[in-house]
């Protein structure tokens, strides 16, 4: 294995597990949110807590789709570079 090819591999490897931490920390914000509650006056602080996860889940969506991208990003690019030294080996491109 050439050079770049181990540290193109190294680099979509470090995507991924970038990816996975930030899902799992994105899912762990996420899992003290509740679908539907009935929010009264006494309620202030239930409230509170729930728009201070919203918050913090908005906050997170970016870095979550950026993530997803430059995994995608990084995969395409594998999968053109092996098709490119396919179509190299077959003599079909210089």
């Amino acid at each position: 294995m050439s050079g770049f090819v181990l540290t193109m591999w190294i680099v979509w490897s470090v995507l991924v597990l970038i990816l996975a931490a930030v899902k799992i920390y994105a899912w762990r914000v996420n899992l003290n949110e509740d679908d539907q509650i009935v929010l009264d006056d006494a309620f202030d602080r239930v409230k509170n807590e729930q728009a201070e996860i919203i918050a913090n889940v908005k906050k997170i969506e970016p870095v979550v789709r950026i993530a997803f991208w430059l995994v995608v990003a990084a995969t395409l690019f594998i999968i053109g570079y092996y098709i490119w030294d396919m179509l190299g080996n077959l003599h079909l491109i210089d």
